[in-house]
């Protein structure tokens, strides 16, 4: 941090501040895309298929267009070379990208894939009209598992993806076979990511307006990055840019699904100037499951070579991504280029082969979850060190210590990867940390005790690390990604001396009007309240790439930080023309300018004044306080951390009761703690979601049997532990504000962490490894054949 930092009177950065926009948001004064309403509006509705896989043979639509209050109904004839296909935005080396348009063209390829959309005066009537459409379907076989859809005689989803393979990813290190020689032995397992559905509490909403008279525009969404939607509307329409206006209002979370480019979104957007009325869609919860994108959906197939001290040589992965009927935006960087990229975790693993198979199947499109990668990678690599511990019969915890990248080695390139080092981190310390708070000798000590009582318990020790904070734009287009890595920052002090941030960053929840608040009061020495944000609308911020891999606060927050740093330096070059002082004699503290000596003082808001007043100012200096920057980090950030949980699993019913859980996290300077904190917790719980509850399943005609919240298992409150979160600081080098990232951490470390101890309390049954979600049913089942074997 600046100089300026250090001798601020005012200190905000670090503080525990209470979110600003609670008050307003739980006053029910929060505005949502559904809120808005527009004269003249209309609903749209969509006619998805009930098949997963069918030739379509005729839609007729007479029947909804005679219902009185129906103003349209839309098929792709009806766009056909009006509007563009929906294409992906990251395409990872020479992965095939078959056609995706936004209304089928004569195929549907999974089950809630859109074949017309009907637009009518009220939400109810547009669904009625729905239900009039007719469409002629010829059923066509099906393939939902990745694994099979890989087979010769799979039925093959489109012309160009030959055997369903969009591609296959590399990334190796080292010599796996020179590990695989010198390795006293080799130890495999297979693991299951399931596929996740991401369920933000607001689902996706649509509201366009048209302005025949400007041709004009205006699109509320609530999306995590409004300018790459503005991007991807004007290239699927053909229009212009700067005649688009988007405007992302509160959201009522993301977690991935909201940063990409759906189908819905351009159609509601043709349809307003088309139909020349305002038009809105808020997708059912159903919908939202069948239609929004899903998460993860791997298998993974992997093996270690260790010597019997424990030192892990190399690691071996074969992947198989599920990426469903078609490219979603990010769909080909997830599995690959997020997951391959970090299978060696915290550990000096030398050697690594790992093979990715991107793989179309007759399901919803699978893109970006909360973490989009990482989880797995955590999850590869850990559940690989506790099956090593176990085949070597040494304690989980000590295994990872021998193995663990030491504190002196960072920065640190694991197994020669040019595209990316850790950047900094003490992992040792965040494990021995987390094995204290948890009591982990004492429990280990328990344990025994319990199980003679024939009471299970079970105790997880994971470490994690992810590369978060994208940026560096040169390096995007070497991996596929069509977009910049840099965030904006536009301050604006006005002649009061009161200041506006207009950020290219995205809340959906993250309390971004809170702490980039913060990091600007501090730089300029301000109150809280003399700071305003400004995000989400194109039309006032100038330009930006949005909020997902955790950059907010490395790249948007440092945007908003540098860019302050620029109001200082204006400002005190006016204050020491006010002063009659030399600039270099210029101090600046809690609001005012002083020069050297003391003497006369003259706060922030006068020299406001005289910026815009201009009349004592010399020609050389241009009037006015206003800076914008375009930020880039150095590199990315590697935030890290150990995780360690107890369990109690029930014997006679298969249910796991969390009885404990730590959390001890670097993700570098923390702005606001609070925020960290809750950040965390949130993490963690959908994490535990993954562990012990949710799966998106579909059955062999590719019917989705998790489509409501009644077959789709969110962890209740009850089910939600008491979290004990803590922070090890390790300043990052990549940034001015030493951040990593956190947005992402607790979904990383939490299933791992989670799994382990679960498996360590089925330990006595001669269960090693249960793939997730461990759900009492599975757990039961497990515990029954064992013991059936065994006896």
């Amino acid at each position: 941090m600046s100089e300026a930092l250090h001798d601020a009177a005012r200190t905000y950065i670090g503080r525990p501040i209470r979110r600003r926009e609670d008050q307003r948001l739980m006053g029910g004064r929060g505005k949502f895309t559904d809120d808005f309403q527009f004269p003249g509006m209309v609903f749209a509705a969509f006619v998805r298929s009930p098949f997963a896989h069918a030739d379509v043979r005729h839609i007729d639509t007479a029947s909804a267009l005679a219902l009185p209050g129906v103003v349209g109904v839309l098929t792709h004839a009806d766009i056909q070379g009006k509007v563009g296909d929906i294409r992906p935005n990251w395409v990872v080396g020479d992965s095939k990208v078959p056609a995706h348009p936004p209304l089928a063209a004569g195929r549907v390829r999974y089950a809630g894939e859109a074949v017309a959309m009907v637009l009518a005066a009220t939400r109810e009537l547009a669904a009625d009209a729905a239900e009039l459409v007719a469409v002629d379907y010829e059923e066509l076989p099906v393939v939902v598992d990745a694994e099979a859809a890989l087979l010769p005689q799979a039925p093959q989803l489109h012309s160009n993806v030959a055997g369903n393979l969009i591609g296959v990813y590399r990334v190796k290190g080292g010599s796996y076979e020179d590990a695989v020689k010198a390795a006293d032995r080799v130890v495999a397992i297979r693991l299951v990511n399931q596929r996740l559905i991401p369920s933000p509490l607001e689902p996706r909403a649509l509201c366009a307006s048209y302005d025949p008279a400007d041709e004009r525009l205006t699109f509320i969404v609530p999306t995590q990055v409004p300018h790459m939607s503005r991007r991807w509307l004007s290239e699927a329409l053909g229009w212009p840019e700067h005649r688009i206006r988007i405007v992302a209002p509160d959201i009522g979370g993301g977690f991935g699904a909201k940063m990409h480019f759906y189908a819905e979104e351009v159609l509601v957007a043709f349809a307003s100037r088309h139909f020349s009325r305002p038009v809105s869609w808020t997708e059912s919860r159903s919908e939202n499951h069948l239609a929004t994108t899903h998460g993860r959906a791997h298998v993974e197939y992997v093996e270690a070579a260790v010597k019997d001290s424990g030192k892990v040589l190399g690691i071996k992965v074969r992947s198989i991504a599920n990426l469903g009927a078609y490219l979603s935006n990010m769909a080909t960087g997830i599995p690959t280029v997020n997951t391959a990229s970090y299978v060696t975790g915290n550990y000096q693993i030398t050697s690594v082969d790992v093979e990715v198979n991107l793989v179309t199947t007759n399901t919803t499109p699978v893109d970006a979850y909360r973490g989009a990668g990482r989880p797995e990678a955590a999850y590869i690599v850990e559940r690989m060190m506790d099956a090593v511990a176990g085949a070597l019969d040494i304690d989980p915890v000590e295994l990872r210590r021998r193995n663990l990248v030491q504190a002196d080695q960072f920065p640190y390139q694991p197994h020669n990867n040019a595209r990316g080092k850790w950047d900094s981190g003490d992992y040792q310390a965040c494990l021995d940390s987390a094995t204290e708070l948890i009591d982990y000798a004492g429990w280990r000590r328990r344990q025994a005790a319990l199980r003679l009582q024939g009471k299970y318990v079970g105790i997880g020790v994971t470490c994690y690390l992810e590369l978060v904070g994208m940026g560096l734009s040169a390096m995007l287009p070497k991996v596929g990604f069509d977009r910049g890595g840099w965030e904006s920052a536009h301050i604006r002090v006005h002649s009061d001396g009161k200041v506006t941030l207009f950020s290219g960053s995205m809340p959906q929840g993250h309390g971004h009007a809170t702490s980039y608040a913060q990091i600007v009061a501090q730089v300029l020495q301000l109150p809280m309240d003399d700071v305003d944000v400004v995000q989400g609308d194109t039309d006032r911020v100038l330009a930006g790439h949005g909020t997902f891999n955790s950059r907010s606060m490395p790249v948007g927050g440092s945007a908003a930080y540098v860019a302050a740093g620029k109001i200082l330096a204006k400002a005190r070059r006016i204050a020491a023309i006010m002063l009659e002082a030399a600039e270099e004699n210029v101090r600046y503290a809690d609001g005012e300018f002083r020069a050297a000596g003391g003497g006369n003082a003259v706060a922030f808001a006068q020299v406001a004044r005289m910026a815009y007043v201009a009349s004592k100012l010399p020609r050389d200096v241009e009037p006015g306080l206003d800076e914008r920057v375009f930020y880039e980090p150095t590199s990315m950030g590697a935030p890290n951390g150990c995780h360690a949980v107890v369990v109690e699993v029930d014997a006679e019913t298969g249910l796991v009761k969390i009885l404990d859980y730590v959390a001890v996290d670097d993700v570098g300077v923390l702005i606001n703690p609070m925020l960290c904190h809750g950040q965390m917790h949130g993490g963690i719980a959908q994490g535990i979601g993954q562990a012990l509850f949710e799966e998106a399943k579909y059955d062999e005609a590719g019917q989705l049997l998790s489509g409501s919240l009644l077959d789709y298992g969110f962890p209740r409150i009850e089910q939600v532990p008491r979290m004990r979160t803590s922070f090890h600081v390790s300043p990052s080098p990549t940034n001015p504000l030493g951040v990593k990232g956190i947005g992402e951490a607790g979904c990383v470390g939490a299933p791992p962490a989670v799994v382990a101890a679960v498996c360590d309390a089925l330990k006595p049954f001669g269960i090693t490894h249960l793939d997730m979600p461990l759900t009492p049913p599975k757990i039961w089942r497990a515990i029954d054949e064992a013991s059936r074997s065994a006896a």
